[in-house]
């Protein structure tokens, strides 16, 4: 950016502007700017809203300096949360890898852990009618117009030969199981 266009700035602007070039970031998109500026601003607003809370909880008429210290320290200690120290996670992990890893299943392939172990059971069922009564569709004689009811007929003689019905009243539940192999 120009030097003039600096001076057109806001003073917040040139502020994050100068932070950034302090931190040796000296190619950035102009929208970063907004960007942090947008976030100083929320984070501001979130402060002040907590100490007003704060200050009206201890029947105060103004927000003092104790209120805006409480209400940025409890925004730190519940927004910026430090990682465990080192010897608690060595101790979970210690703990963690005593447990041992299930067996996997032997044969070709991607080595699967044992089957109670794993998802490949039956998940669905198929429901297939069974034929008990099948009669032939009985032949309408021809409409009085004249006109085919079955237009598809005409392409394909052997579609209107020989219809079958079932009844869908009794059907048949079949269960596949996803990791059965499948005879030949």
């Amino acid at each position: 950016m120009a030097e003039g266009a600096d001076e057109d700035l806001p003073k917040d602007a040139k502020v994050v502007k100068t932070l950034l070039k302090s931190m040796g970031v000296d190619e950035y998109e102009p929208r970063v700017v907004h960007q942090f500026l947008e976030l100083m601003y929320r984070h501001a607003v979130d402060v002040l809203t907590d100490a007003q809370v704060y200050s009206e909880h201890a029947g105060k008429a103004v927000i003092d300096s104790d209120d805006l210290k409480l209400a940025i320290q409890s925004k730190v200690s519940f927004s910026f949360s430090p990682p465990p120290p080192r010897e608690v996670l060595l101790e979970l992990a210690r703990s963690r890898n005593k447990i041992p890893l299930p067996k996997s299943i032997s044969g070709h392939g991607i080595p699967l852990p044992p089957e109670q172990d794993t998802l490949i059971s039956p998940n669905y069922q198929l429901a297939f009618p069974v034929n008990q009564t099948a009669h032939p569709v009985e032949e309408t004689e021809d409409n009085e117009d004249g006109s085919d009811p079955n237009p598809a007929s005409n392409q394909n003689p052997n579609l209107s030969q020989t219809r079958t019905d079932t009844t869908p009243e009794t059907s048949q539940r079949v269960s596949f199981a996803l990791g059965a192999k499948r005879p030949r």
